[in-house]
């Protein structure tokens, strides 16, 4: 039998197998079916910054008592925070695989205090995930890396759980980017968010949201910078996330240097009781392959230890197409 076991972010995994953030981890009873199935581990639903705000603003549109909105939003914001706090709680009592938090913020400031409790309630790591695009023309690409960099000096001040950056891709130099985060003491990233996108209806005229749902052939640009970064920043675990539908994505994300995977779309499109199939297809190949642990095989086709890196760096399909002929 083979060895599935992992180690990401200083988290000890049965399995690489990752369960997302999203609807599917943001109550006990689906934590519980979770971790029956053989979750390695589970990211709960975001708190989400923008959320709170909302409700807060919604609850008291067009009042004209500032004492009463300050009470409300008080007491929404806490009333929020609350019921996460518990849902960490009785998520620990439930299951003995590591329950990782889940920080949705555009800010580097009141989320630090947030960081805090989640700790206090019993989480075995933190996730952050920021993102905002970067569409300001009078603004250099450093100020926007300065934000990211910021937020985890600041939570790494408040908190000793691990911390783990879930990353977009739209920077200009990602390895330089995540180099620094290691640096600053992130023990993990996950590589890479999915955020909303938009689309046009050309009928009626209307801005609407594409896709939400990751496809497998999103695995592509994901695979590359797992292969990537695993070789030039050796020392922070990376989480594939994206396009892995198969337990075949998963093995190409371990061989390109993934401690872990991270999946959502494929259990919202096969049901939960998919993951099984995921983790025998992985175990299969291992054995298939003579392989008896993860730690074998995994980086064994990053880019260092590929035999042409060029398949890494290669950007262009003309350098592609003129290579046939």
């Amino acid at each position: 039998m083979s060895n599935l076991s992992t180690t990401y972010a200083g988290l000890k995994l049965r399995n690489p197998f990752i369960i997302s953030s999203s609807g599917i981890t943001s109550s006990l009873d689906k934590i519980r079916k979770l971790d029956a199935l053989g979750a390695g581990a589970i990211v709960l639903k975001s708190l989400f910054e923008e959320q709170i705000s909302y409700e807060t603003t919604k609850n008291l549109e067009g009042s004209d008592y500032p004492e009463a909105l300050d009470y409300v939003k008080a007491y929404t914001r806490d009333n929020s925070i609350g019921e996460y706090l518990n849902l960490i709680r009785d998520a620990k009592r439930a299951v003995n695989i590591p329950i990782i938090a889940s920080i949705n913020c555009i800010t580097a400031t009141e989320w630090m205090d947030f960081a805090s409790q989640m700790q206090e309630a019993g989480a075995d790591a933190l996730e952050l995930n920021v993102f905002f695009l970067p569409m300001n023309k009078e603004k250099p690409s450093h100020e926007y890396e300065k934000v990211y960099f910021d937020l985890l000096e600041g939570i790494r001040r408040k908190i000793s759980i691990p911390v783990i950056i879930k990353l977009g891709y739209h920077f200009s130099n990602l390895t330089y980017l995540i180099n620094q985060l290691y640096f600053r003491k992130a023990d993990g990233v996950v590589l890479f968010n999915r955020f909303y996108e938009p689309d046009i209806n050309i009928n009626d005229l209307k801005a609407t949201s594409s896709e939400v749902f990751s496809s497998p052939a999103d695995i592509r640009n994901s695979l590359r910078w797992v292969g990537i970064i695993s070789s030039e920043v050796p020392l922070i675990d990376i989480a594939a996330s994206t396009g892995i539908h198969s337990g075949e994505a998963a093995v190409k994300q371990i061989l390109a240097g993934a401690k872990a995977v991270q999946v959502c779309s494929v259990l919202y499109k096969n049901g939960i009781e998919f993951l099984p199939k995921l983790i025998d297809r992985l175990e299969s190949w291992m054995i298939e392959q003579n392989f008896k642990s993860i730690e074998e095989f995994r980086g064994k086709m990053n880019y260092s230890n590929i035999g042409n890196p060029a398949i890494y760096e290669r950007a262009q399909f003309m350098k592609y197409f003129a290579s046939q002929h």
